[in-house]
């Protein structure tokens, strides 16, 4: 097999790559959220449950939380193994992912002086209003370098899809080299995670720029 006809067929699995990419930050991003607030719950039975959550999902490996999403129901209750493994892979992807959002999150709003909220309610300020207008917008910019770090690490991290055969970039590449028994679709396929992660990191490093509008 020729290189050119290696890249051609790796890259039909690029697009399922991207799917599971951004399909993982459209729902692990508020989902990373939402668990971060029930985290800081004053409610200590709310808090604890999560703490669990969160210390289960980064505690084990993802590989086998891929595994346990996708075939577990087959196992647990004899449900047939979903057929567009897309569903399972983004669940488990997103589930893992917000776990680690989360606790971005919470150091973003603790590190928020408490004056920050003493002065919104002199003002007249909601909690909510307190929270969306100015919390949120200094937790974003603080957190900005941490969330690039977690963006970069899951461009790679999609790979872990072949556990499950899921025909994304990687697994193609896989297969072509075991079946030509070459190192090449490895080495093509570290090009691609390389100029993807490049243009990632480009794209958040704009972002995080944007927000340093006192500088």
């Amino acid at each position: 097999m020729s290189l050119l006809t290696m890249i051609l067929k790796m890259s039909e699995g690029l697009g399922k790559t991207c799917a599971i990419f951004f399909l993982t930050l459209l729902f692990s991003l508020p989902l990373g959220m939402i668990v971060a607030l029930l985290r800081m719950s004053k409610v200590k039975l709310v808090s604890a449950v999560t703490r669990f959550f969160i210390t289960i999902l980064r505690g084990t490996p993802l590989m086998l939380q891929l595994l346990a999403v996708t075939y577990g129901p087959y196992y647990l209750f004899g449900a047939n193994v979903a057929r567009n493994k897309l569903i399972p892979v983004v669940i488990a992807f997103s589930i893992n992912y917000a776990a680690y959002f989360a606790e971005i999150y919470r150091g973003g709003i603790e590190s928020i002086p408490i004056g920050q909220y003493e002065a919104a309610e002199v003002l007249g300020y909601t909690k909510l209003q307190t929270f969306l207008r100015i919390i949120l917008p200094q937790v974003i910019k603080r957190i900005m370098p941490s969330v690039t770090n977690e963006v970069v690490t899951l461009v790679k991290d999609t790979s872990m899809a072949f556990t499950v055969s899921y025909q994304e970039m990687f697994t193609i590449g896989k297969q072509i080299a075991n079946s030509q028994t070459s190192f090449m679709p490895f080495l093509v396929a570290g090009v691609f995670y390389y100029l993807f992660n490049a243009i990632v990191d480009y794209m958040m490093g704009r972002i995080e720029k944007r927000l340093n509008y006192y500088k």
